[in-house]
């Protein structure tokens, strides 16, 4: 069977890596990691628009698409330390949610069977519940943490009438067995939402969420080294997820339920770095990206270097324990 490819837009790879096929294993065997499109904003409450998030996140680079990314924080080159490919936009019927999920799920799934990390663009969060999920079904129900970067707590139960969307992922990830409550990590949280009776879920489910205030108040890196620890403790890997709208609206404006008062983009690509540096990443997704409502395509530069630090960072660590090397951050970048 022929790729997919694009549901929207040009049939373009993640800066020019190779694609392959799901459907033809000898297209990813041996393969790091294996990008997916998620073009799916079914489960939008707000604004929509990320569908287009996939390509805008693929494409949003002023550099040659040649699939090569020296990085000069890790002197890794991401896209070639490692074997990336991308495996093209799963076909997900707009409006269908209770189609799209499943079959996004299956996706990720046979990306982890296949021993390689998958790395899903989408798409509004409603995504994270198959991400999340697909690659515990191969490591195992409750072994794999979730690091979450949000503005939103995403736990919601019933909303508009449905359980599934993108403000209730979370609580559909625990509920389900697959990732459990006491190792759901979430950075980020801030404003009006959600209310008392799910923050009383929440905690009842022994959830571990860092508001902007504590932040602030604490530091990030010291609200990342605690949770490092509690998502570490008794799991095998970790899933990062990230949703743009962490990041203050200033630093990503085109995104579907904006929030000031968020990180920076310094922050995030910080902690992205941290986190795939020193934590066994098993899954990652970068959400809410709403190309219609961005600027100067802020917001989708901004998520392609978070997949970038994601895939620097992961090459450096390899490269550390191959080499019994200890990256040193504060190394000058002309000491070569």
């Amino acid at each position: 069977m022929a790729r997919y490819g694009a549901q929207f837009g040009p049939d373009i790879t993640f800066l020019g890596v190779p694609a392959c096929d799901l459907d033809d294993e000898a297209t990813y065997a041996g393969a790091d990691v294996v990008v997916i499109g998620a073009p799916f904003d079914g489960g939008t409450s707000h604004r929509p628009g990320t569908r287009f998030g996939p390509q805008a996140i693929r494409m949003t680079d002023y550099l040659p698409h040649d699939g090569s990314r020296p990085s000069l924080a890790l002197r890794t080159d991401g896209l070639q330390d490692l074997r990336v490919v991308d495996a093209g936009d799963v076909e997900l019927p707009p409006g269908d949610i209770e189609v799209a999920l499943p079959r996004l799920e299956a996706a990720v799934e046979k990306v982890a069977r296949a021993g390689a990390i998958p790395v899903v663009l989408g798409g509004d969060h409603s995504i994270a519940y198959p991400d999340a999920k697909g690659v515990a079904n191969v490591l195992g129900h409750g072994r794999v943490s979730m690091i979450h970067f949000d503005a939103h707590a995403d736990t919601g139960d019933i909303e508009f009438g449905s359980l599934w969307g993108h403000g209730q992922p979370m609580r559909r990830l625990i509920e389900s067995g697959a990732l459990r409550g006491d190792r759901f990590l979430q950075m980020g949280l801030r404003g009006y939402w959600p209310g008392p009776e799910t923050l009383d879920w929440m905690a009842a489910e022994r959830m571990r969420s860092y508001e902007m205030t504590e932040i602030v108040h604490r530091g990030l890196d010291d609200c990342l080294t605690e949770a490092f620890a509690i998502a570490t403790d008794e799991c095998d890997g970790v899933f990062l997820s990230v949703d743009i709208d962490v990041c203050d609206p200033g630093h990503a404006p085109g995104t579907g339920t904006p929030e000031p008062g968020g990180l920076s983009a310094r922050q995030l690509l910080d902690s992205v770095r941290r986190i795939c540096l020193e934590l066994p990443v098993v899954g990652v997704d970068v959400v809410e990206v709403s190309p219609p409502y961005d600027h100067a395509d802020i917001t989708a530069a901004l998520a392609n270097r978070v997949v970038l630090e994601a895939l620097s960072a992961i090459a450096r660590r390899r490269q550390d324990e191959r080499d019994g090397t200890t990256w040193d951050p504060a190394r000058p970048l002309l000491d070569r």
